[in-house]
């Protein structure tokens, strides 16, 4: 799945009326009964209509910005969090019988809204930054602080943003008259184009910063700590505001998104909040049974291991798993048994377990392989 903001092709800081608007227009576009038959469009229009579902409520998104999608997936499978039905979702946000009819009438009948020109010297919010950050295991069930140093455009000291040297200001464009366009006639039409000596802004330094060069940003090196929080996995990403690139004109820092990477286990495999482990056991715990001490993540447990259990047995040790992302519960902690034939035997070992061989009359006790010789025996029309 994408990025569910880049689906409703909006800004991360988009407000919640934008956000609606955005995907008012792609879901009319999407719509399986405008696409008669096209399974691609189908495919976007749920895809559009999940992201609506996170990014139009308050809640959703805040975890969402937080987390991505691992704050709404349980267990790696399927998706949680109650999702609904896009064409449910549709109606909510359209309202009447959603399937089409007046509500694409509606759409299609109608002027649109006329677009409004950008003011050229409003302020402009600085971008975001992303950040990849490799954890180890431990860190990821137990939560840890960590420091990451990155470098990024900051706002300058000298000018605080202004891109002028202290002590001038800017100046309306001579050449555009601060319009930031400028009019050139081709034959019987007028063409505006932007103005080439302020770029569209309709105002220039007149004395540009010597620090940051009338940019008003600096490169800068900056540490940040951040705190990761129990049962993050690979791809869950930590939002850090305001540490993204500074804004231009008094425009808002963006935010650093911290992606971050879960080094693989040498005990432990992971799936969603539950966690999985092979355990070797000898031959006679196998037959006879017994308890064995179990290593999960939340520490040593106590494991009966049931008479006759064979390789491939796996045993469940509930809520002692990964921490849920969400902050309640557990996963569960899984346990495979694999029997351990020992390679060395001593001489007395070797008697005793002749002696124990000796005991048994054919397939006396090991039904598996009682079974399979008499399917063998069966398919050469032995029997």
């Amino acid at each position: 799945m994408a990025d569910y903001y880049q689906l409703l092709e909006v800004e991360r800081n988009a407000p919640q009326a934008d956000i609606k608007k955005a995907y008012r227009k792609l879901a009319v576009k999407y719509h399986p009964d405008k696409n008669p038959g096209n399974k691609e469009a189908e495919e976007k229009f749920k895809q559009i209509s999940t992201a609506y579902e996170v990014l139009g409520d308050e809640e959703k998104r805040q975890l969402y910005d937080q987390y991505g999608e691992a704050a709404f997936n349980r267990g790696g499978g399927g998706r949680g969090g109650g999702f609904h039905d896009p064409f449910d979702i549709f109606r909510d946000v359209f309202g009447g019988g959603g399937g089409g009819g007046s509500i694409f009438d509606s759409f299609f009948g109608g002027g649109g809204e006329r677009q409004r020109s950008r003011d050229p010297n409003a302020p402009l919010d600085g971008g975001d930054l992303r950040y990849e950050l490799e954890i180890d295991f431990e860190d990821a069930v137990l939560g840890v602080d960590k420091t990451i140093d990155f470098t990024h455009y900051d706002q300058c000291s000298a000018c605080h943003g202004s891109g002028c040297e202290p002590g001038s200001s800017r100046k309306v464009c001579q050449r555009c008259g601060g319009g930031g366009q400028i009019a050139l006639s081709q034959g019987f039409f007028t063409v505006m184009h932007t103005c080439p000596n302020c770029k569209g802004a309709g105002q220039m330094v007149e004395r540009p910063c010597r620090k940051c060069s009338g940019e008003g940003r600096v490169k800068a090196k900056r540490s940040v700590q951040i705190h990761i929080p129990p049962g993050v996995d690979s791809g869950t990403r930590l939002r850090v505001q305001g540490q993204g690139e500074a804004g231009l004109r008094g425009g808002r820092n963006g935010d650093l998104y911290v992606v971050l990477q879960v080094k693989e286990h040498e005990v432990f495999q992971r799936e969603g909040d539950d966690v999985y482990c092979e355990i070797p056991i000898d031959f006679p715990t196998a037959a006879l049974g017994g308890p064995v001490e179990v290593p999960t993540v939340s520490g040593k447990e106590r494991l009966e291991i049931q008479p006759g259990s064979q390789t491939g047995a796996e045993f469940v040790l509930r809520g002692k798993g990964m921490p849920s992302l969400r902050g309640h519960g557990r996963g569960d902690h899984h346990v495979r048994i694999i029997v351990e034939v020992p390679k060395r035997l001593s001489k007395a070992q070797r008697d005793a377990l002749a002696s124990y061989a000796a005991c048994f009359n054919g397939s006396e006790g090991h039904p598996m392989r009682e079974s399979f010789f008499n399917k063998a025996r069966k398919f050469l029309g032995l029997v």
